[in-house]
């Protein structure tokens, strides 16, 4: 596929750009009036991170409104863990929280890591498809993923945290 906006891939190449790329790790987030009508249609963040056609639709908003350099895919770095049967909630203004968490080897054994990744995280792929078909090469879509020890360490210490002590 041939893109209109290759800028971002040119810079992170190292090639010659005219100018600097725009994108916002947030750029669906609160900023957005329209971002917030989608968001006040479902029951919270988990909904919309779930459910493929809202994810695509907030992913591309920033695209369409404030001309961006690229699309990053509307998802949570936990869902990688619910996937691996260590669900979180989201509770609104404070963040992700995990009631079950891994403090034992008996938690331990709770994790799953033998699943059929479609079955589980399918969404996550169908919002991708949904929104490149959408973009059709407007922009790249950026993906983005927690490292490891980060989600652990979410798992572990069962929400956000400055130290992860």
């Amino acid at each position: 596929m041939n893109l209109q906006n290759d800028l971002i891939l040119r810079a992170a190449k190292g090639e010659m750009i005219e100018r600097y790329p725009v994108w916002l790790m947030r750029q669906a987030g609160r900023i957005l009036p329209e971002y917030r009508a989608v968001r006040s249609k479902l029951s919270g963040f988990k909904e919309l991170v779930e459910t493929p056609e809202y994810a695509a639709e907030v992913t591309i908003q920033p695209v369409d409104i404030l001309d961006v350099d690229a699309a990053i895919i509307f998802s949570d770095i936990l869902v990688v863990p619910e996937a691996m049967n260590v669900p979180y909630e989201m509770i609104e203004a404070k963040g992700p929280w995990f009631n079950h968490t891994i403090r034992s080897e008996e938690d331990a054994k709770r994790v799953e890591t033998d699943f059929d990744v479609e079955d589980r995280l399918g969404y996550v792929m169908e919002a991708i498809r949904l929104t490149v078909k959408e973009l059709n090469g407007r922009v790249p879509v950026i993906g983005f993923a927690g490292a490891p020890w980060t989600i652990f360490c979410y798992m572990a210490e069962g929400h956000g945290s400055k130290t992860f002590s």
